[in-house]
């Protein structure tokens, strides 16, 4: 691993190239990367770099958004099979009719969808920031895509807005049931569960703690607690449990993996990165607004922040 690490770095200060990870990525691919993080940090870091090349080791949808906020940069994805289930499950077709049938709506948009359908809606948000995102709106109600769980996640917690959602969601958040939650605490009684918003609402209610997928690691490393059983996708628990030994993390189920995710390798990586292929574009109207709905986001996110 070392050796393919170093020939990537190498590339990269030859190329002034920028590796981006996504923290579901499989565990190795943090050595040659240069920033890990969730959707928000690294459409934050992707907005700030002066790199020529941007590889993103994540989905489709990710390295899309980079390139958008980087037009005149180079944006790589190692492989381009890797998109996300839950972005395809709304086309722009279907976005406009959603927006038909509830007409004169803001229209939040989660970053897990194309640029197609960013290019129409009002912001976009990250798990991270929706509640703010959605609270900023200042409407009493909001159309809230692709992911239903989300969306009526932040109605609940906010309380003030009803936010009706398209029927989408992620297959492998909705494979943690609240039985699932049940059987570990019987196994785990002294461990907190910290579940991701995409789960489903009933595993929601029972959780101990609910966030993004840097709140469950800020909240997890920051606790007096030494045990949390993680309802999210395993690559949270690989890095906590390499983090943080003195600490015990189990994943909920075994088969939390998004298999999308989990395509690159470094090999993946030195190869795109030596060949410059898979080179993401975007059609630059659709891009133009698009970045609207991503900078607005953006914009809100650090409002306050200094």
């Amino acid at each position: 691993m070392n050796e393919i690490v170093e020939k990537i770095n190498k590339l990269k200060r030859e190329k002034n190239a920028v590796i981006l990870a996504h923290c579901y990525q499989n565990a190795e691919v943090d050595e040659a990367a240069d920033f890990v993080g969730d959707s928000l940090y690294l459409s934050q870091m992707a907005a700030k770099t002066d790199a020529d090349i941007i590889l993103f080791a994540g989905v489709y949808f990710m390295a899309q958004t980079a390139k958008i906020l980087c037009p005149d940069k180079k944006v790589l994805l190692p492989r381009l099979e890797s998109g996300c289930r839950m972005a395809d499950m709304i086309t722009l077709n279907q976005l406009r009719e959603f927006k038909q049938n509830h007409p004169n709506i803001p229209t939040v948009c989660y970053i897990n969808s194309t640029a197609e359908v960013k290019s129409e809606c009002d912001i976009c948000c990250t798990s991270s920031n929706a509640i703010k995102i959605v609270d900023s709106l200042k409407a009493d109600e909001i159309l809230f895509l692709p992911d239903t769980y989300l969306g009526k996640w932040v109605e609940k917690k906010l309380g003030s807005v009803k936010v009706t959602t398209y029927p989408g969601f992620c297959p492998t958040h909705l494979q943690i049931r609240p039985d699932d939650v049940m059987e570990m605490r019987k196994k785990y009684p002294d461990a907190l569960v910290l579940a991701h918003p995409e789960c489903h609402q009933s595993v929601s209610a029972i959780a101990d703690f609910v966030g993004s997928t840097t709140a469950i690691m800020k909240y997890a490393i920051e606790s007096d607690q030494k045990q949390f059983i993680i309802a999210t996708e395993k690559g949270v628990v690989d890095r906590l449990q390499r983090d943080y030994p003195e600490k015990e993390f189990i994943l909920i189920k075994e088969d939390i993996v998004c298999p999308n995710m989990k395509w690159h390798t470094l090999t993946d990586i030195y190869n795109a990165l030596e060949k410059e292929e898979h080179e993401i574009d975007v059609d630059k109207e659709i891009a133009s607004k698009a970045l609207k709905c991503i900078d607005r986001m953006l914009e809100v996110s650090s409002a306050g922040v200094k």
